[in-house]
């Protein structure tokens, strides 16, 4: 019940809405099933809460297990009181539970160790207990035993000073305080990392590669730099964490140290006006090793750690809400779209596909350097254009892409039709041209031509192509290589799952990519279906998905809702109206009066004008039937619709022709935590900084756009040496 309660808080929901999506996890119902169509149960927990949710669960229940391993542990050792048994039960966090364990977990054999064999606790204790009077140099020699290897009073005593240091470092409560105060006061400090310099490295110095000097520039900012640990953004931190990685620079944190030290002593010494003075210059000198040597480094791991955890997870979220924006853009329907693939020496790729994405035809041309083939180019784009009808041109926008564009808006002035052309993120194009889905789906194209098909698909369904591609390998993150990647791929996974079950697949057309990111279907069953497919032509309604290998009745509970059939034997079959609901409809259908077909579905909406009533007659839930009614009035709706259209262009501007003042509109192409890239269209995306996003304070650049946005900008600074584009949100 604690973790009910636990969870319940922190999502400030109530415990009954917890409890009940704990239990349909635990029964194997995948986030997007219990999101959409367990809406009564959960109390309309949405997709976002609910993965929250799964993810503190976890992290509870590890902990739970944590907590009795580490009770097990100590009641073995005899030491298990009631007190600490309550302190670990009441632990909140992993790190709380390790600090209590520490005086009992099995330690590798440590100085304080050796010295407690050679019987120097009670010296130690003798220190600690700071009776007026006492004599530690002769007390120590009691303890002198050259059979112990305790050869004098000073090694005596250096034994029960690292007793005492240990003993210092071991108290949980210590630790909890010095982390806190570390974390309120302290202040990470970075320097430039000295290089050992031998007579061979001086002779090789001016030889270093310009991408060597390029790479150690990106850091000379922090080449002496010192910031808060209270204040210090995640982009920075992560920064830092590359630059030390790059053995670029040197990281520590600086603690306040005299407050630390202070308050180890009055602690010790149990916070005494007069302390004994000869017991408590040994004290002081215990402490100050003991935080030196065995606290300070723990406590700077464990905050650098926490540091990068939550810049981390900031990033993560950045990258899932931009993900999640760019696979949800707007698809190009309806349109033959040519892909082009620029490049210099091996030429431009061409790809041309019809409305559903299948490639009709390819071609490589040389309109770039070294050939600067343009009439022939030309030549050969005007009987593509024209023998497929091409009304858009999608181009990559990696190498030569400005040389490419360049030469599409000379060849779209030129003809005589009327052609726009978009460029496109081409991230992630190579790796899936390389991949063996690429090659499996296009087995007599070269890479090229299937990195040129991959740009005309994604202007047509971002969604469907772009989950072909690992989503790391898409482009909308930041230092993604840097950071935990199973969580990376969790949350990144955990986006196209929820972007790919809300817009719903086509049964009958959808790849195995696609497929497999849908509830309750995994790889293995979606190259089923696909095989299924291939054998016995389309799937006539939803029911006969129980055909497929490897596909039962709960895969098919998870799943169905998700997949769509367009003019199957069913006409809910095309909407995502569940089969569990189906008969909810008929009732429905049935009470109005209507026959159960696509043309009365509009009518039905219309005619429900309680729905609350309704849904009591029926048997249902409220917001189970507010959906289905939503999905009558427009059967296989694409949500996508919603999100801006991309900006199509029929010609080119160049950094040159940018001056400040000049308004534009531009995509989001990327967001950062310390502004947004815009495409303007010149090739160079340009920098909004947060600052000039909003008239308001924000605290993040999501406050405000989200990758795909089709906004306004004022251009306020070009630096054409160092390719940078400064832009303005902000109306003067």
């Amino acid at each position: 019940m604690q973790i009910i309660e636990t969870i319940a808080r922190k999502l400030g929901v109530k415990n009954w809405q917890v409890e009940a999506a704990v239990k349909l996890i635990d029964e194997g119902n995948t986030i997007p099933f219990i999101a959409r169509y367990r809406k009564e149960a959960t109390g309309t927990l949405t997709d976002e809460q609910l993965r929250e949710l799964g993810e503190s669960l976890a992290y509870l229940r590890s902990l739970e297990e944590r907590k009795a391993k580490v009770m097990e542990s100590i009641a073995e050792q005899g030491k298990l009181t009631d007190k600490l048994k309550a302190a670990i039960e009441a632990a909140q966090t992993l790190v709380e539970v390790e600090d209590l364990y520490l005086p009992y977990r099995p330690k590798r054999r440590t100085r304080a160790g050796i010295a407690k064999e050679k019987g120097l606790q009670g010296l130690a204790d003798y220190i600690l207990a700071q009776k007026k009077g006492s004599d530690v140099q002769k007390e120590a020699q009691n303890y002198v035993n050259e059979e112990k290897e305790v050869a004098d009073a000073e090694a005596a005593i250096a034994g029960a000073m690292d007793i005492i240091a240990e003993q210092i470092s071991d108290e949980a409560r210590f630790r909890a305080w010095i982390r806190e105060k570390t974390q309120a006061k302290g202040t990470i400090v970075t320097a430039e990392k000295a290089q050992k310099k031998t007579k061979d490295t001086e002779e090789k110095e001016d030889k270093t590669p310009a991408k060597l000097k390029e790479r150690r520039s990106v850091y000379e900012m922090y080449f002496e730099y010192e910031e808060s640990l209270r204040r210090i953004p995640g982009h920075r931190v992560l920064a830092i964490n590359r630059g030390e990685k790059e053995n670029f620079l040197t990281v520590k944190i600086e603690a306040p140290t005299d407050d630390i030290l202070f308050y180890l002593e009055r602690q010790v010494t149990h916070g005494a006006a007069n302390p004994d003075p000869d017991t408590f210059s040994y004290i002081k000198a215990a402490v100050k090793d003991s935080y030196d040597r065995l606290i300070a480094p723990a406590i700077e791991r464990e905050l650098r750690n926490q540091l990068t955890e939550e810049a981390e997870d900031g990033a993560i979220r950045v990258f899932a809400s931009n993900l999640e924006q760019l696979l949800m853009q707007q698809p190009i329907a309806g349109k033959v779209v040519l892909g082009w693939d620029p490049a210099f020496r091996t030429g431009c790729k061409l790809a041309v596909a019809d409305p559903t994405g299948r490639i009709l035809d390819t071609k490589v041309i040389y309109p770039t350097a070294p050939q600067n083939k343009v009439r022939e180019a030309k030549q050969e784009l005007h009987k593509l254009v024209t023998r497929y009808d091409v009304s858009v041109i999608s181009v990559g926008n990696g190498t030569a892409s400005r040389e490419s564009e360049q030469v599409i808006t000379e060849f779209i002035k030129e003809e005589k039709k009327p052609i726009q052309y978009v460029i496109v993120n081409e991230a992630g194009a190579s790796v899936y041209s390389a991949s063996k889905l690429a090659t499996e789906e296009f087995p007599k194209f070269d890479v090229g031509q299937r990195s040129a098909a991959s740009i005309a698909r994604r202007l047509q369904d971002p969604l469907a192509e772009l989950v072909k591609i690992d989503p790391k390998a898409i482009g909308v993150g930041q230092y993604q290589h840097d950071m935990n990647q199973k969580k990376l791929d969790g949350a990144l996974t955990g986006v196209v799952e929820k972007c790919v079950n809300r817009v719903g697949v086509d049964l009958n057309t959808a790849s195995f990519s696609l497929l497999s990111y849908i509830s309750g279907i995994s790889k293995t069953v979606a190259k089923n279906i696909v095989a299924y497919r291939e054998e016995n032509g389309a799937f006539e309604n939803r029911k006969e998905l129980l055909k497929v290998t490897g596909l039962g009745p709960k895969a098919f509970q998870q799943c169905a809702g998700f997949l769509r059939i367009r003019g199957g034997s069913q006409p809910l079959d095309e909407t995502s109206v569940h089969p569990e609901s189906y008969s909810a409809v008929a009732d429905l259908m049935k009470g109005l009066g209507l026959a159960m077909n696509r043309e009365s579905f509009k009518a039905a909406v219309r005619l429900v004008t309680d729905p609350a009533a309704k849904a009591a007659e029926l048997g249902i839930g409220e917001p189970t039937l507010r959906d289905i009614l939503q999905e009558l009035e427009k059967p296989a709706r694409d949500p996508r619709e919603e999100m801006p259209a991309p900006v199509l262009r029929s010609d080119v501007l160049s950094m040159e022709d940018l001056k400040p003042g000049l308004k534009l509109k531009g995509t989001v192409r990327n967001i950062v935590d310390f502004g947004a890239f815009v495409d303007i269209g010149v090739h160079q995306d340009g920098l909004v900084h947060i600052s000039k996003m909003s008239k308001k304070f924000i605290k993040h650049p999501l406050e405000v756009v989200r990758v795909g946005d089709v906004v306004d900008v004022t251009v306020i600074g070009v630096d054409t040496g160092k390719k940078r584009i400064s832009l303005s949100m902000v109306e003067d």
